[in-house]
């Protein structure tokens, strides 16, 4: 049977994340201060994972991090996920959708292998383009020309579609929109604006430090007129097409215009938890289930009771939030 909760949402992305180092200390991420909490586990836990949720139906897999490139053996995981088939009830069964999202940093010289593994399309976080802003949001110098120089090899080798994430901060990059907007145009990279939620280390999120979609629309349009793309139900960016065809750029908007009534995703963070929401409260541990020696069968029925505890949607904003239980370095983007 499908996989699906209680709301009756078909469960067909997961996210895992396979450490939560990171070469970056990202200001809207990161104090700067604290390193991995977590660790990570062996590959092949991972891939057992994986295998057994591809068997309940899920079609889409994300690495994701910290920062995923860190991990010796990523492109050998890469190819053995590539192997996995869902089933389709003709004996075959169909290949996964592989992606990855990185910083960039050391993409450069990935690209290539990965994409020979099986990776279908890469996306890559990248919050500026100047190259001192970028170093003053990273901390880490001389970083913005190794991830211009991945993800002008990931083009190269056809990862694609091939997109940039920028996390909007209020008074600290809002002023970038309308460079990303060339940036898109220029490079042949679709960007996606994300709205910034209160997931960094530091807890300093506020409302007010929100760039909001309208915010965003209205300032790409004073460079470009914007034409809307008709979405999918459970896509998480809205996407738009530059009036002259050339170039898309995409807004997350989480907080201004949530999308929790079609979220498809649960999120399995390095050390073998399952996270069915961003925001969760608590984990659920499928590693510790693993360890017992328990059976396929009896992790899918683990799977399943998790699934069906997703919570409904997030509470942002409202007066009874109470923020994630990890923040976002540490749960996997």
């Amino acid at each position: 049977m499908p996989l699906t909760d209680k709301f009756g949402r078909a469960i067909t992305d997961l996210r895992i994340s396979i450490t939560d180092r990171c070469n970056y200390k990202c200001v809207y991420c990161r104090t700067g201060n604290e390193g991995a909490l977590y660790g990570d586990l062996p590959f092949s836990d991972y891939l057992r994972m994986a295998r057994v949720l591809v068997g309940m139906g899920i079609t889409k897999i994300r690495l994701t991090g910290g920062e995923p490139l860190l991990r010796k053996g990523v492109v050998e995981f890469v190819h053995n996920l590539a192997q996995l088939r869902t089933p389709n009830g003709n004996g075959c069964g169909d290949p996964v959708d592989i992606a990855l999202t990185t910083n960039g940093h050391l993409l450069a010289d990935l690209a290539q292998p990965l994409k020979n593994a099986g990776l279908i399309r890469v996306t890559v976080s990248m919050d500026a383009v100047d190259p001192d802003r970028f170093t003053r949001i990273t901390r880490v110098p001389n970083g913005y020309d190794h991830v211009l120089a991945g993800i002008r090899a990931a083009r190269r080798a056809g990862l694609w579609p091939l997109k940039v994430n920028c996390v909007l901060m209020r008074g600290f990059n809002e002023d970038q929109i309308i460079p990303f907007g060339m940036f898109a145009r220029e490079e042949g990279v679709t960007v996606r604006f994300i709205e910034f939620m209160p997931l960094e280390e530091d807890r300093t999120w506020s409302p007010a430090t929100v760039v909001t979609l309208d915010e965003i629309l209205a300032r790409m349009g004073e460079y470009r007129p914007l034409v809307e793309i008709p979405h999918a139900r459970s896509e998480t960016a809205r996407r738009y097409r530059f009036d002259d065809g050339v170039g898309e750029i995409g807004i997350i908007a989480p907080v201004s215009h949530p999308f929790c009534g079609h979220c498809s995703r649960i999120r399995i963070t390095s050390d073998g938890k399952i996270r069915t929401c961003l925001f969760s409260v608590w984990d659920h541990d499928l590693h510790a289930q693993m360890r017992r020696g328990v059976s396929d069968e009896e992790l899918a029925d683990f799977i399943r009771g998790v699934v069906q505890k997703k919570e409904e949607r997030h509470h942002i904003g409202e007066p009874d939030f109470v923020p994630a239980s990890r923040t976002m370095v540490h749960i996997g983007g």
